[in-house]
């Protein structure tokens, strides 16, 4: 995970990265649409308005699906929502 600006440029890292587990399979979509727009090998990118919907969905994340990545994604979303211009990659393998 990673934030980057519109020039690509890597404005704050996570450390950890998704653990990718089969409970991530169970996830609703229409509960998790955010979430749910996560693949192991693809990536995917959110703006600042999408941030209070990504940020309330890993608040209620099941507890098979968390990890140290949820706490930097919080982290790294909060850089986006603080900052302009800015967008959180989540990078597939």
């Amino acid at each position: 995970m990673a934030v980057r600006g519109d020039s690509g440029d890597v404005v704050a890292r996570a450390k950890a990265g998704v653990e990718w587990t089969d409970a991530f399979a169970d996830l609703e979509s229409a509960d998790f649409p955010m979430l749910w727009a996560l693949t192991p090998y693809g990536d995917a990118v959110f703006n600042q308005r999408q941030m209070p919907l990504l940020l309330a969905e890993l608040d209620r994340l099941p507890a098979p699906c968390g990890g140290d990545w949820v706490a930097q994604a919080r982290e790294l979303g909060q850089v986006v929502q603080r900052g302009q211009h800015l967008y959180l990659w989540f990078l597939g393998d």
